[in-house]
């Protein structure tokens, strides 16, 4: 029986990929550590902020101190604000599947992304007091494909709704990355991939891959657990 349902953001909610790369381009290629899209999606993306950061001066063998990493984040998040301040577009589906399943199921939102960078959109997209519970980068050490943010979701959706039976291998997860689902599965997660950000192929760990979530019920979440 499924018992919760668990929402990347980046990749699935909405396409800020793109937007992203755009921000830390900003801050990076100033500094000589500047990347193609190509590069980015395949070694950067399903990384947090932090873990990007750090990855992008390992690469280049240089040090980064725990005081200019707070400071690139920073100066990165202003930067991502400054670029969704036009607004950001859903994925097709994807708020009426949210919509849904708000009221039905425990939702849950579990994201390598900060915080500021996700509520002024889900705002814009008048999901705002939707999930039960939200994950972001700030609260766990380690980013995705590690599988703590999920491991804490799990643990946050059982503590609000102890009656429930909310239990791993009762919840599904809703991504769009290797990491992601490697993060999740890793928590004991079913996963639904969708293919927005990578082709079906790169996602053969989820229990289920779709090309959209548009036309998606909960009972296909359902029988997505049950398999």
């Amino acid at each position: 029986m499924l018992s919760a349902v668990i929402f990347d953001f980046d990749g699935i909610i909405v396409d800020t990929e793109p937007l992203h790369y755009r921000a830390f381009q900003a801050i990076l290629e100033p500094l000589g550590l500047g990347y193609a899209w190509e590069e980015y999606v395949n070694l950067y993306m399903g990384f947090d902020d932090r873990d990007a950061f750090r990855e992008a001066f390992r690469v280049h063998g240089r040090t980064l101190g725990d005081h200019e990493l707070e400071q690139l984040i920073d100066r990165k998040a202003a930067a991502f604000q400054d670029i969704i301040s036009d607004g950001v577009a859903p994925y097709p589906g994807v708020v009426e599947l949210i919509i849904s399943i708000n009221g039905t199921l425990p939702l849950a939102l579990c994201s390598g992304a900060l915080r500021s960078d996700i509520l002024p959109i889900l705002a814009g997209l008048g999901l705002l007091d939707a999930f039960d519970v939200m994950v972001t980068a700030e609260e766990v050490s380690a980013s995705k494909p590690d599988p703590a943010s999920y491991a804490l979701a799990v643990e946050r959706l059982a503590s609000v709704f102890p009656d429930q039976g909310i239990l791993p291998a009762r919840c599904i997860a809703i991504e769009d990355t290797p990491a992601g689902i490697a993060s999740a599965t890793g928590a004991g997660i079913p996963v639904i991939a969708v293919t927005n950000s990578y082709p079906a192929e790169k996602l053969v760990a989820a229990r289920r891959v779709v090309d959209s979530l548009a036309g998606l019920t909960v009972a296909d979440l359902a029988g997505s657990v049950a398999r």
